[in-house]
């Protein structure tokens, strides 16, 4: 009843709360000073003169003034924070100052004087009565179980039709509140919608220091990535959170709960439209095969063994070299349905790759494992090569001899015109590929051998987010190696769906691209991370903000921009529309005779003569 009493009273709008609330504080503030004069004479009757009436009316219309100024009338009262009671106690004292000075220069001209009495009972009694009543209200207003209680404030940026079903599906609990709506339509701004008034952007600031705002809801489904990142920059706020509602697609039945409000992804800041993956592709590469997993405790390897095993294959063999990180995902993939099967041992072990491919009768191989890390790989030159190189003619090459089906190697942008170890062994990689589709091609094998190409996944391993979490938890410095450098950025499941996807679009010999978007400039990312943490930015001085950012320089074979192709119109696009196909192919290079060069050089333990090697043949394509 009492509920259905304050929802009634919520639906008013907001000019006639406002002016209930003034008119209540004008009788009250004028009933405190008559009451104040009553208590020091000892007489309780109405003022007679129109001196008296004069004072009773000028110190109440003084408050509601300072009142107007500093704000007391923006606050909700059944959300009114103590912040604002306090805010309101400082009004009141400064209204009650400043008619003691009136009174006062009022004396000195000839008129009786205030007694000394009267401001401090004027001040007490205008407490109790106005932020009394304020008390009562906010009392009143909340639901009986959570009296007593702290609540959670939080705003809803957008008022329409997701914004409003969202406070629906959140009004009664008792983790949070809903205190206001924030609308850019100046037209809203104002205005109450379901119970709960509506405010400008611009106030935000203000909001958050009078209700103490503690997070803040993105409830608009259709935002494009751009106007998400637009957004999240104005009103990211130290120690605010900012979550968002699913798009439309993901409602429950239609409608939108409580529980399907999610913290805001980093990917969902990088102006990425992910695109749904065609169940039919997924569907052949996977489902009643036998599949093997190179590097499977990696991110990349990790992420695709998680999709792969929801596709129903005959099984899955996880290939890798690091034993807690094969026990991790073995662990993880275990209480499913399909056949785990962990093989612990290197790529570059030619016996244990023959006996992981044939002894499971492997139809399927997806070879992400490889050494990655740039600065390292510069300073390993010999393992990179060896990993990396190969590994993958030995994994290549059993694949070929056993039969397999369809053989994926997974690339990088950075085997595009190489500048580093790392991109180098990446393009080499891709050659031996293609020339075991050429092989295949040519004794009519019917195998697929091809490369997917793409950029960096957020998060993982030894990538620039995990470091940039890292260095935020410590509280910094973020430290960027130049203001300018980008990089092309895309998830670990979407990038997982995508190679799968390319590697049934295969004909042989392909090398895929994945459409990474527009490059990203890792300054931005670096910001992004720390407004999602809740943190600002520190200025030039250091004076103020949490985290910094500062520049140290590129690293040894550090590129400042990345590409994906070698040529921007040698790619042809596939049915699918985040996956391109290089539509010029490398020249018969004579692989087994370079391999056997590099092998050589390998064999001397020559830094000098594999990097030559490296990057001789690739300047010959």
């Amino acid at each position: 009843m009492r509920m259905d009493l304050w929802r009634r009273v919520g639906r008013l709008s907001r000019r006639i709360k406002i002016a209930v609330m003034v008119s209540f504080d004008l009788a009250a503030l004028s009933f405190a000073l008559w009451a104040s004069y009553a208590l020091r004479y000892g007489r309780w009757t109405p003022p007679s003169t129109f001196e008296q009436l004069g004072l009773l009316l000028l110190a109440p219309a003084m408050a509601l003034g300072i009142f107007w100024w500093m704000g007391g009338y923006r606050t909700v009262l059944r959300y009114m924070s103590d912040k604002a009671l306090l805010q309101l106690l400082q009004a009141l004292t400064i209204s009650v100052l400043c008619w003691v000075v009136l009174a006062f220069l009022t004396e000195m001209s000839g008129q009786r004087g205030v007694p000394r009495s009267v401001p401090l009972l004027y001040w007490a009694l205008s407490v109790i009565l106005v932020i009394g009543a304020r008390l009562l209200v906010r009392y009143l207003a909340s639901p009986a179980g959570t009296r007593g209680k702290p609540e959670r404030a939080l705003l809803i940026y957008g008022s329409g039709d997701a914004g409003v079903k969202l406070a629906g599906a959140l009004a009664g609990q008792s983790v949070s509140t809903i205190v206001g709506f924030l609308d850019d339509n100046p037209n809203l701004q104002g205005r109450v919608i379901a119970g709960i008034p509506v405010h400008s952007p611009l106030e935000l600031d203000e909001l958050i220091a009078q209700l103490d705002i503690r997070e803040i809801i993105i409830a608009i489904p259709s935002l494009s990535m751009s106007r998400r990142m637009e957004i999240v920059a104005r009103i990211s706020r130290p120690h605010v959170t900012i979550r968002t509602v699913p798009p439309l697609l993901d409602w429950v039945n239609g409608q939108l709960a409580g529980s399907q409000v999610r913290d805001i992804d980093l990917d969902e800041l990088l102006g990425r439209s992910e695109v749904p993956p065609e169940p039919a592709l997924l569907r052949v590469m996977i489902e009643g095969r036998n599949i093997l997993v190179t590097g499977a405790g990696g991110s990349i390897g990790s992420e695709l063994c998680r999709l792969i095993v929801k596709w129903s294959p005959a099984s899955l063999v996880l290939l890798e070299a690091n034993e807690f990180a094969l026990y991790q995902i073995a662990r993880e993939l275990g209480d499913g349905n399909t056949r785990i099967v962990p093989v612990l041992g290197s790529i570059t072990d030619e016996p244990r790759v023959r006996e992981a491919v044939t002894h499971y009768r492997a139809d399927v191989i997806f070879h992400a494992a490889a050494h990655k890390h740039v600065p390292l790989l510069e300073r390993n030159v010999l393992e990179g090569a060896r990993n990396n190189v190969f590994g993958t003619q030995t994994l290549a090459q059993v694949a070929f001899e056993a039969g397999v089906r369809s053989f994926v190697l997974i690339s990088s942008d950075k085997a595009v015109r190489p500048t580093n170890v790392m991109g180098a062994t990446k393009r080499w990689a891709e050659l031996i590929v293609y020339d075991y589709s050429q092989k295949a091609r040519a004794e009519q094998t019917g195998q697929s051998f091809c490369s997917v190409r793409f950029g960096n996944v957020l998060g993982s391993n030894g990538s620039v987010v995990p470091l940039f979490k890292e260095q935020i938890a410590k509280g910094g410095p973020i430290t960027l190696t130049d203001d300018r450098m980008t990089r092309y950025f895309m998830s670990i499941h979407e990038a997982a769906e995508l190679i799968v996807q390319a590697g049934a679009l295969s004909e042989g010999g392909d090398t895929f691209l994945l459409d990474m978007g527009e490059p990203v400039r890792i300054r931005d990312l670096a910001e992004n991370m720390v407004f999602l943490s809740g943190l600002r930015l520190k200025t030039s001085t250091g004076r103020d903000g949490d985290i910094e950012i500062v520049t140290v320089g590129s690293r040894p074979g550090e590129k400042l921009f990345e590409e994906l192709f070698y040529d921007d119109l040698a790619a042809e696009p596939t049915r699918h529309s985040k996956i391109k196909r290089a539509s010029i192919h490398p020249a018969d290079l004579n692989m087994q005779q370079h391999l056997t060069t590099l092998g050589d050089a390998l064999a001397r333990r020559s830094e000098e003569d594999v990097r030559s090697v490296l990057f001789g043949v690739i300047k010959t394509e």
